[in-house]
């Protein structure tokens, strides 16, 4: 059995394996970048090890930096967590050289599933349905076209060495292909230096069906059954669940049995997952599932699979690396109950998903439920890594059940005054859709508008702010916003003030009550600044086209098109901001002429800096 290992990763995953690491009595060892040093992952491990500077390709990234920590601290075994060096061949064949265990898939296993058009190939071979399409060598614009048209459309042009939804296309018409091709080429080569492409067709229902398995050195090879992924945005999972609805029995079998038949074709060995997409225009059917890419890793979204087995993937990682057979046999897995995951991160759904950082001033998460986070309160969110702050996973015996308790959960968040998806997580989980298991891969695009919270205070928030500014039992009612007069009937009207804005509330006892803390409103997963009425305040709703250009995020301004005295129109950019590897422009909301510049370039703004004002034409 191991005994000590080294955690290649940071934040929540860091923390889940030390969990299960010293649960074992194994000594868990820490690395981390400069500015992780306070994180709750280093402060748990047995040991932890600086190795480098925030940027991840300093740290995190820096294969001999982490090799050489492990060997330093006599670790005997490197566990990846997952994103980060976790699907690197190059580096799991390192390791093992240092006389290391990797406790990870191995090298050729991340090889042969690298690779899209290769690891289809290789699951045709096997006899894994794989989804209709072109995986030919010859990448001439004239065969990909007659391809296509072969295929039939709508189709999907993907990288050859893709992921994250990025060198992707969809491609609706013939005469839109070519077109499509050169752009997905340009970004496959600008992403991962490969401009190969591979053809699919395009499911007009799809679903996102990912089977778990699990391989040992011994030969054999289980499933986990399988989990439905398919509530994402821009192609990254949101809210995942376990097992998928609709599944029959019959359809199960067959999909998990292709999974395992996956696996055995590449001598898998580890933790890994089986990535399938279905066409749900008829309903989950066997023969409308088709394979689509194999994860050689853990997944984010594991604890949905360890809720509905009752097993800890990561103990199982753990006594396979050090060479044991997996603990349990097929026969001996069972589905218990359901499981879904939600994914809390530090984003504002209401300016289009743009990233939320900085310090974590008020950080309570909901009881009843699983947390697994890397952060606490106090903690930064910073723009250098992924800005998920926690993951909430709730268990029942029904779907409607953990649906229930996860939305309870998520509309119980309270964080401040980092900008979070609560709010969007527990509307989504409320949708009666979701609630009625109609999900696909386009669910929130197309209710966007039922789960995107309004940037302006709904009445909800306006009554619960009035109520709590109502005078309580011997508090002084001279100050308080009730509109108490003497001997008579108080007001009805009361004046509040959320998010800077002033109000006049029609009070009225709908029932609207929030957690209040230190000035901040907690409700239904959102969070509002809020306090008695003052003067000199805008009232009804926040002014729009003023002339300010304020950041919509906290960032780096990475260019600047226009200079003080510039005459604009509107629409035109005006400025470019970057956070978390995401650009934001900002444009002209007018036609007018910028009459002062507040910002220069390459500098880091807060989230709501003036970086301009622009004067309208007369």
């Amino acid at each position: 059995m191991i005994d000590s290992l080294l955690i290649a990763n940071r934040g929540e995953i860091a923390r889940r394996i030390i969990r299960t690491a010293k649960r074992l009595g194994i000594r868990a060892i820490a690395v981390h970048s400069e500015i992780d040093g306070e994180m709750p992952f280093v402060r748990e491990a047995n040991e932890a090890v600086c190795i480098g500077p925030a940027s991840a390709k300093d740290s995190y990234l820096s294969a001999g930096r982490i090799i050489e920590a492990a060997i330093r601290t006599g670790a005997q075994a490197i566990h990846p967590g997952y994103g980060f060096l976790s699907e690197n061949a190059e580096f799991a064949e390192n390791v093992t050289a240092s006389g290391l265990i990797w406790i990870g898939a191995p090298a050729a296993s991340i090889r042969a599933m690298g690779l899209k058009d290769a690891a289809k190939k290789r699951m045709i071979a096997a006899g894994v349905p794989v989804t209709p399409g072109y995986l030919g060598d010859d990448q001439a614009d004239e065969r990909l076209q007659r391809e296509a048209d072969a295929i039939g459309y709508p189709v999907l042009v993907k990288a050859v060495a893709g992921g994250g939804g990025k060198g992707m296309r969809r491609v609706d018409d013939a005469a839109e292909f070519q077109a499509a091709l050169a752009s997905c080429r340009r970004e496959a080569i600008a992403a991962f230096g490969d401009s190969r492409v591979l053809l699919e067709k395009y499911i007009l229902s799809p679903r996102h069906i990912e089977v778990q398995v699990f391989g040992d050195t011994h030969g054999n090879v289980v499933h986990l059954f399988e989990r439905d992924c398919s509530l994402q945005r821009r192609h990254q999972k949101v809210i995942e669940e376990a097992p998928a609805p609709g599944m029959d029995a019959s359809t199960r079998e067959a999909v998990c049995q292709a999974a395992v038949q996956a696996a055995r074709a590449v001598d898998y060995v580890g933790a890994g997952t089986i990535e399938f997409i279905a066409d749900t225009s008829d309903g989950l059917r066997a023969d409308r599932i088709w394979f689509m890419e194999m994860n050689t890793r853990l997944q984010v979204e594991h604890p949905v699979t360890e809720a509905i087995t009752g097993q800890d993937l990561v103990e199982w990682q753990i006594l396979v690396a050090s060479g044991q057979p997996l603990p349990l046999r097929q026969e001996q897995l069972s589905i218990n109950g359901w499981a879904i995951e939600a994914r809390l991160y530090a984003e504002n759904p209401s300016t289009g998903f743009l990233p939320s950082t900085g310090r974590l001033g008020r950080l309570l998460l909901p009881e009843g439920v699983r947390i697994d986070s890397g952060v606490e309160e106090g903690n930064e969110i910073s723009s250098y890594y992924d800005p998920m702050i926690a993951k909430l996973i709730s268990h029942g015996a029904t779907r409607q059940g953990a649906a229930r308790r996860l939305a309870q959960a998520a509309a119980g968040v309270e964080v401040w005054p980092v900008r979070t998806n609560a709010a969007f997580l527990a509307r989504t989980l409320d949708h009666p859709d979701f609630r009625a298991g109609a999900v696909d891969t386009g669910f929130i695009e197309r209710h966007a508008t039922d789960l995107i919270p309004p940037t302006e205070p709904s009445e909800r928030v306006l009554q619960a702010a009035a109520w709590a500014l109502m005078p309580k039992p011997g508090g002084d009612i001279w100050t308080a916003g009730s509109g108490f007069r003497m001997n008579a009937p108080p007001y009805r009207e009361i004046g509040v003030e959320v998010a800077g804005v002033n109000y006049r509330v029609d009070l009225r006892d709908d029932g609207a009550r929030a957690v209040t803390h230190a000035g901040v409103l907690f409700l239904d997963g959102e969070a509002w600044a809020y306090g008695p009425r003052r003067a000199g305040r805008a009232g009804g709703s926040a002014g729009q086209s003023d002339g300010a250009i304020v950041a919509p995020m906290p960032g780096r301004v990475i260019a600047l098109m226009v200079a003080k005295g510039d005459r604009v129109t509107r629409g035109q950019p005006l400025v470019v901001i970057e956070a978390m590897k995401m650009e934001q422009t900002l444009s002209a909301p007018f036609d007018g002429v910028v009459s002062e510049m507040k910002v220069l370039d390459q500098v880091q703004v807060a989230e709501g800096s003036v970086l301009m004002l622009l004067e309208g034409e007369h």
